[in-house]
């Protein structure tokens, strides 16, 4: 399994190995090629970009898998930009299809479900007033 510098770390001093041993083995796979953030980090965003926010895949890359903000940064900036807004669209139609009928306190929940899956304000007011 693919998994991040910081991942393989926290896993083997989890199994209780020597810091020592530790920092030995994570070596050892980088200088065979097993363990590559760069890579990791590509295959992540380029897996799930069309179906999360961007926002929301830099924070699961930072705080959970353990990559530094600069080279998650970088990585976004060597790929295509994705529109989240189409991607905002996608999720309104699976949630609700046609919004017409709905009042404002469903509308409500509608902006703060997307606002916790990382979707700026801003781009999901947009969507809204389009629909």
């Amino acid at each position: 399994m693919d998994r991040t510098e910081a991942e393989l770390r926290e896993k083997l001093l989890k199994a209780e190995f020597e810091p020592e041993y530790v920092e030995q083995a994570v070596a050892y796979v980088k200088s065979c090629g097993y363990l590559d953030d760069e890579r990791y980090v590509r295959n992540y965003i380029e897996y799930r970009k069309d179906h999360k926010s961007r926002r929301r895949m830099e924070q699961e890359l930072q705080f959970r898998k353990g990559v530094s903000s600069e080279l998650i940064r970088k990585i976004y900036d060597e790929l295509e930009p994705v529109d989240e807004r189409a991607l905002i669209r996608r999720q309104i139609q699976k949630k609700c299809g046609s919004m017409a009928e709905w009042d404002d306190r469903r509308k409500q929940k509608l902006i703060a479900s997307l606002v916790r899956k990382g979707f700026r304000t801003g781009d999901i007011l947009s969507v809204l007033r389009e629909q």
